[in-house]
């Protein structure tokens, strides 16, 4: 499970040195492709193979599936950790999630996210004073 948040920087090349104790769960083939709010998602290559499975079980028939599986899918990128416990970003999800230089790396359960730090600052604050609110809402559906 990846839990935390953790501020990191990209080298020159586009690099990102993953935290020490994501690097245990991330042995082998791992994925990087876009996720929401214009972040990076980071998956072991099984579980996004388990995701992209639960979506294409739904078919072709369902434009919003395709929709969201053709989103998920284009420019995601096999990769695996060098000997430095690096990932390399490809410069078409760097731009996506417009990483410079600064990142923050989140732990989000079964997935690693990847964000402009600035624009996780700004996330992060917003959903703080939201919270209480959305969490308000699930328990009132049920959800929570």
């Amino acid at each position: 499970m990846f839990l935390g948040e953790h501020q990191h920087t990209l080298d020159a090349k586009g690099r990102l040195s993953l935290p020490a104790k994501f690097r245990a769960e991330m042995t082998g083939r791992l994925v990087v492709s876009k996720g929401l709010e214009g972040c990076l998602y980071v998956h072991p290559a099984d579980d996004y193979a388990e995701f992209l499975g639960r979506l294409t079980k739904r078919g072709d028939f369902d434009p919003k599936f395709r929709q969201v599986r053709r989103f998920f899918s284009s420019g995601a990128v096999e990769s695996e950790l060098d000997s430095a416990g690096r990932i390399s970003i490809p410069p078409a999800l760097r731009e996506y999630a417009e990483l410079d230089k600064d990142v923050a790396v989140i732990g989000n359960g079964d997935r690693i996210e990847v964000w402009d730090a600035g624009k996780w600052a700004a996330y992060n604050g917003e959903t703080t004073e939201r919270i209480e609110d959305v969490t308000r809402e699930l328990a009132e559906l049920g959800i929570l």
